[in-house]
C-alpha cells in the first residue's frame, strides 16, 4: 500500500511513515556550520520523492559545491512534536518542511522571513499565502493542495446518470447518490474520520456551496461568524450526511489514509473529497478506476446564491530556521527544492500538483485538467485558516457529532471560543 505523503494542510496522527532516520540518529543541529545543512521532513525517505530530492540536491550543489546536505525523514505522526522540542531548545535542522496554514503560522517566531531571498520566484510559484503571516513569507511552496470532490463515472453510468453532468445542487446530488446506491449498492461518500480529519475535508470541500462569497472571504480573512446560519449549516450537513446513510458504515472508525480512499477506489462509494497531490488524488485513483472514470466536481449548491469553487492553498513548503548559521545558503537550498526542474520530476513521478505554474500538465488526463482549470477561480481552503489547536478540537467534536454525543449548537459554540482565543 502506498504511504500517505502528507502534502496536505491537515495535521493528523496515526499513520507511521518509513523514514530514513530520526532526530536521535543524526546530528540535527549543524546550523549550517562545517559546510553542512540538515533538512527535516516527512517525505525524503519515500521512493516517489527520491528523484525529486536528488534533482534538488544536484541543483544546490552547483551553487554551493562545498556544502553537504543531509535529509532526515521523520515519521509524520511525531514530526511536529519533534520539531517543537527542537524549537524549544533553539537548535535543530537548518531547513524544515511545513504544512501550509496553522502549523507554520504557529511557529514563525522560530523561522527566517524569506522575502528577500525568494523575490524572483514569486511570479513562478503559486500558493504563497498559506506560508505567510503579517505580510511576511516564511516558506516557499512546493505543492498546491486542495480538496476536489472526485466521483466514479462508471457508477454514474450503471445508474443511468450522465457522468459528464454531475449535480449542480444538493437535492439533485442526493437524488443521484440514492439512484447509484439502488443500482450498485455503493454509498454516496467514502468517509474516514478516525483521526478526526474527515471534517476538514468536508468543510473545505463543500462549504463554498453553503456560505455566501462574502462570508467565505470573511472566514479566510479571520472575520469568522460562528453563529451564522451558513456556518451552522455546514456542521449540521456533516451530521445529516452520516445520519442519512450517505457515508460508508463506520466513518468514525475508518481511517482517511488509506481506508476511506480504498472504499472509493474499490467502487464501494461513488464520491470522495480527496486531495490534489500525492495520494488520495487523481493519479492514485486512476490506477484503480482508469483515468477516464475519475471525475472531478465542485461542491453542489446547498444555499441559493453561493458560488462553488475549488478550495486550495499552498500544500507544503520548506522553511529556514532562525538558528541556521547562514540564512542565505539555507534559502538557496529552499530555492533548489522549489526549482522548476525538481518540481517537474515531483509532478511526473508522484502526481503532485506542483506550485510551479510553468509546468505543462496537459497530458495528465481529464481529472487533472479539470483541477488545473479551476485553480484560476479557486479560493483558499477554509480549514487552513484555523489554528492547529482549533483544528484538533474540530476533529474531536466532529466525531461526537457523528456519534450523537454533542449537538451542532454546542460544537459550534466550542469552536468559536477556541478560534477567538487565538
Amino acid at each position: 500500500m502506498k504511504q500517505w505523503a502528507r502534502w496536505s494542510v491537515v495535521v493528523v496522527a496515526g499513520l507511521a511513515l518509513v523514514g530514513c532516520g530520526s532526530a536521535s540518529e543524526s546530528d540535527s543541529s549543524s546550523g549550517g556550520s562545517d559546510g553542512k545543512l540538515v533538512v527535516w521532513d516527512w517525505k525524503s525517505g519515500d521512493p516517489s520523492a527520491a528523484s525529486y530530492i536528488e534533482r534538488a540536491k544536484a541543483d544546490f550543489a552547483k551553487k554551493h559545491p562545498g556544502v553537504t546536505v543531509e535529509f532526515v525523514a521523520q515519521p509524520f505522526e511525531q514530526y511536529y512534536t519533534l520539531l517543537g522540542a527542537a524549537i524549544q531548545a533553539g537548535k535543530g535542522p537548518d531547513v524544515m518542511l511545513f504544512n501550509g496554514g496553522g502549523q507554520i503560522r504557529d511557529r514563525v517566531d522560530s523561522l527566517v522571513p524569506l522575502d528577500e531571498y525568494v523575490g524572483d520566484d514569486k511570479q513562478r510559484l503559486a500558493g504563497w499565502e498559506a506560508f505567510t503571516k503579517d505580510g511576511k513569507t516564511y516558506a516557499a511552496p512546493v505543492t498546491l493542495q486542495g480538496h476536489p470532490i472526485y466521483y466514479n463515472k462508471s457508477l454514474y453510468q450503471k445508474a443511468g446518470l450522465d457522468p459528464e453532468r454531475p449535480a449542480a445542487n444538493w437535492n439533485e446530488f442526493v437524488a443521484n447518490c440514492q439512484a447509484i446506491t439502488r443500482a450498485t449498492g455503493a454509498k454516496c461518500f467514502a468517509q474516514g474520520n478516525k483521526e478526526g480529519i474527515g471534517i476538514q475535508f468536508f468543510l473545505s470541500g463543500l462549504a463554498s456551496g453553503v456560505l455566501s462569497p462574502q462570508e467565505y472571504d470573511d472566514w479566510i480573512a479571520g472575520k469568522r461568524n460562528w453563529t451564522s446560519p451558513g456556518v451552522k449549516r455546514v456542521f449540521s450537513l456533516w451530521k445529516e450526511v452520516n445520519d442519512q446513510g450517505l457515508n460508508n458504515d463506520g466513518a468514525n472508525s475508518t481511517a482517511m489514509f488509506n481506508d476511506a480512499f480504498a472504499v472509493f477506489q474499490s467502487g464501494k462509494a461513488s464520491h470522495v473529497i480527496g486531495l490534489m497531490s500525492d495520494i488520495g488524488h487523481w493519479k492514485d485513483f486512476a490506477e484503480f478506476l482508469d483515468a477516464r472514470n475519475v471525475g472531478v466536481m465542485t461542491s453542489p449548491v446547498v444555499t441559493a446564491g453561493t458560488t462553488p469553487s475549488l478550495p486550495y492553498d499552498g500544500g507544503i513548503g520548506y522553511a529556514v530556521a532562525k538558528w541556521t548559521k547562514d540564512p542565505k545558503v539555507a534559502a538557496d537550498l529552499v530555492r533548489s527544492l522549489t526549482s522548476t526542474d525538481a518540481l517537474k520530476v515531483f509532478y511526473a513521478e508522484a502526481g503532485a500538483i506542483a506550485s510551479d505554474t510553468t509546468i505543462d500538465v496537459s497530458s495528465a488526463g481529464p481529472a487533472v485538467a479539470t483541477i488545473v482549470s479551476e485553480i484560476k477561480d479557486g479560493k483558499p481552503a477554509l480549514h487552513v485558516a484555523l489554528s492547529s489547536k482549533t483544528l484538533d478540537l474540530m476533529g474531536r467534536l466532529s466525531q461526537q457529532l457523528l456519534s450523537g454525543s454533542v449537538t451542532v449548537d454546542k460544537a459550534v459554540d466550542e469552536l468559536a471560543k477556541s478560534d477567538q482565543a487565538g
